[in-house]
């Protein structure tokens, strides 16, 4: 494909009492986002960090802020994570089914990119109309909650036929697979129309990071 492929190194797979230096390394090795998994314990069965740490994240990177809220009512926080930095925020159709637009309208209205998540088992259809609000599209491609799980080849069909709505619609939105991520992987998700790849501990648990993201774009 002779699209620009992005890599969102997620930093569930840093070191988190060196934060700031573990993102200073993938920003410079050439990562175009960085990806923030915010979980709550309810939605998901971990937690990981909120809204101060986004803060703190902001300040040492220029680089896209993409934070994927794993949490319960999205609504409560959304504007609070706009506040702290976040350039993207991504909630889950699983998470506010009754709401997802009026969510995702709510983001938008802060000036922030808005996205919507599907997990692997969420067919298409029910977020298929929410697609034309969306920048982002994130399609897990593990059941989300904890790093380091092997990738569910089966999203792929889904990644297709969501960039299919959106080219033969003329949507303005990316679509972003997150899950079990490598070099291998990495192809697979291009070929099925992917622009954003989030790496975890393909990327954090690489001795040089450099070559880890490209080989992975």
């Amino acid at each position: 494909m002779t699209k620009d492929i992005k890599i969102a190194p997620s930093v569930l797979s840093a070191d988190f009492s060196k934060m700031g230096e573990e993102v200073k390394r993938v920003d410079e090795a050439g990562a175009e986002f960085i990806h923030l998994d915010v979980m709550d314990g309810v939605f998901v069965p971990n937690i990981t960090f909120g809204i101060k740490m986004v803060k703190d994240i902001r300040k040492v990177t220029d680089k896209v802020l993409d934070c994927h809220l794993m949490i319960v009512h999205p609504e409560k926080y959304v504007e609070s994570f706009a506040k702290a930095g976040a350039d993207y925020i991504t909630v889950h159709y699983e998470a506010c089914k009754d709401n997802l637009a009026d969510v995702l309208n709510q983001i938008k209205a802060l000036g922030v990119k808005c996205g919507l998540v599907v997990n692997p088992d969420t067919p298409v259809e029910c977020v298929k109309d929410c697609i034309s609000l969306c920048d982002m599209v994130l399609v897990m491609s593990v059941f989300p909650g904890f790093g380091g799980q092997r990738f569910i080849a089966e999203v792929l069909d889904k990644c297709k036929a969501i960039r299919r709505i959106i080219d033969e619609n003329g949507y303005n939105c990316i679509i972003e697979i997150d899950g079990g991520i490598n070099a291998e992987t990495s192809k697979l998700a291009k070929e099925a129309g992917c622009d954003v790849l989030v790496a975890g501990s393909a990327v954090f648990g690489a001795s040089d990071v450099k070559a880890a993201i490209d080989g992975l774009r």
